[in-house]
């Protein structure tokens, strides 16, 4: 294995961790959930145009979502082999590609679903690396700095609709598609090149090395937790795939079907439409104020709860406005929240040795559940020509879910107490702490990051 050369003297990056929070969090926030929170408004210019039902238009996030998880068998392998610029901007670039790619199709159902597809399936490309990236730099405030990420998403989701409504009105779908492409591909490759970068990552051509040469001295860049085989074999792997999944199903279905589920039920479209930027500006405030939370109380106690919150917003969905905006304001709240958990749980129980490779393929057990959803709630509509049959079936659904994460125990990998500062002052060194606990072999033998590793001593003096 190559080895990624230093000079003891390197100093520390300067740069605050939180930058690469920021950048990660607005390239995504231009990425698949951008086309996922518009889906909504497309409908009825879509179906005006092409005569396409709203089966047909809606099941093209499930579509994408098939495309996601292939993209994802994929990615997996590449995020904990690589540097995560190598992955992520040709990612984004090809993302944007195919994005632009859905306004210039022939009103064919068949060859609709062709770039959908490979909206999914590069969309791929930038979330788990972007998710890794962010895991690298924090320890003790990780569900934070994920939420930070997830509301900035959120807030891109709030305002996606709006902008999608304008460019409709402006220049109709076609053009609005490709215009959002043009702007997913500006504004990440600017983000992903100014901020983005894993904490004491050390590459050669772009592939990732796990030794850092540091004066007469190597200093080890291993992570602890699971293999990919050793996960496939727990519970919790299996726990948290599921029962966030089911959330997925639900959540996802209601913010795709929300626009048209809500003007049959007596608003008017621009009503509808403004409950989507309610959804998103309540996820945001659920994705931060939730990752603050998720830190300090244990995910199992956390999840439950959140993932049944859904449940009494769906029971005050109708009309007047105001009613159905604080239920969809609840919803979203509570799917904001959700969205730390995956992330979270997963560097909890299964660790970050094999981020890449374990967070693939649970989110593609999400993704699946997810794209189940939408489907669900359009084959109900055509087939009883309402909403409300579905309903009941959701609300069990999400309780499925909440027993899965209610039961998966104790933390494998709990957080380093100071790593999170060690980390922003000396990289190296948090990297000596964690590769530590890998010798120790395993979470339960922690080293307090508080305490001084030769690397720390060597670069003060």
């Amino acid at each position: 294995m190559p080895r990624a050369h230093l000079r003891a003297a390197e100093p520390a990056w300067t740069r605050s961790p939180w930058g690469v929070v920021f950048g990660a969090g607005t390239a995504a926030a231009v990425g698949p959930q951008m086309y996922l929170a518009t889906i909504g408004v497309f409908v009825a210019p879509i179906a005006q145009d092409t005569g396409f039902g709203r089966t047909t238009i809606t099941g093209s996030f499930s579509v994408a979502a098939v495309g996601m998880v292939v993209g994802l068998v994929i990615v997996s392998r590449l995020v904990d082999r690589y540097a995560a610029r190598f992955v992520l901007v040709p990612a984004f670039l090809l993302f944007s590609l195919s994005l632009a790619s859905i306004g210039l199709v022939p009103p064919v159902e068949a060859v609709y679903f062709i770039p959908c597809f490979f909206v999914g399936f590069f969309g791929a490309g930038t979330t788990v690396p972007a998710t890794r990236v962010v895991v690298s730099w924090f320890d003790n405030n990780r569900a934070l700095a994920v939420g930070v990420v997830t509301g900035i998403i959120g807030l891109g989701a709030a305002l996606g609709p709006l902008l999608a409504g304008a460019l409709i009105d402006s220049v109709g779908w076609r053009l609005a598609y490709v215009f959002m492409g043009v702007m997913a591909a500006s504004v990440s490759v600017t983000m992903i090149t100014v901020f983005v970068r894993r904490r004491v990552e050390r590459h050669v051509r772009g592939r990732l090395v796990n030794k850092a040469h540091v004066g007469d001295r190597d200093v080890s860049l291993e992570l602890p937790g699971a293999t990919i085989r050793e996960a496939l074999h727990t519970r919790q792997f299996w726990g948290i795939a599921i029962g966030l999944s089911m959330v997925g199903v639900v959540v996802y279905g209601l913010q795709v079907h929300l626009v048209p589920m809500m003007t049959d039920r007596g608003l008017s479209a621009d009503q509808a439409g403004s409950l989507l930027v309610i959804f998103g500006l309540a996820s945001l405030v659920g994705r931060v104020s939730g990752g603050f939370v998720i830190d300090r109380v244990h995910g199992s106690i956390v999840g439950p709860i959140v993932i049944l919150a859904p449940i009494l917003g769906m029971f005050f969905l109708h009309p007047p406005f105001s009613t159905a905006a604080v239920a969809v304001a609840f919803i979203g709240i509570a799917f904001g929240i959700e969205g730390d958990l995956l992330a979270l749980l997963i560097t909890r129980y299964l660790g970050t040795r094999n981020f890449g490779s374990i967070f693939g393929p649970v989110q593609a057990v999400f993704i699946l559940g997810s794209a189940l959803g939408p489907l669900l709630l359009g084959l109900s509509y055509d087939e009883f020509g309402s909403y409300d049959p579905v309903i009941p079936v959701l609300m069990g659904i999400l309780i499925v879910g909440a027993f899965c994460i209610a039961t998966l125990g104790r933390y494998t990998y709990p957080a380093v107490n100071g790593l999170d500062r060690l980390a922003a002052r000396d990289e190296l060194a948090a990297a000596e702490v964690l590769s530590d606990i890998v010798k120790r072999g395993g979470a339960q033998k922690r080293t307090p990051a508080t305490e001084r590793h030769w690397y720390v001593a060597d670069s003060k003096s």
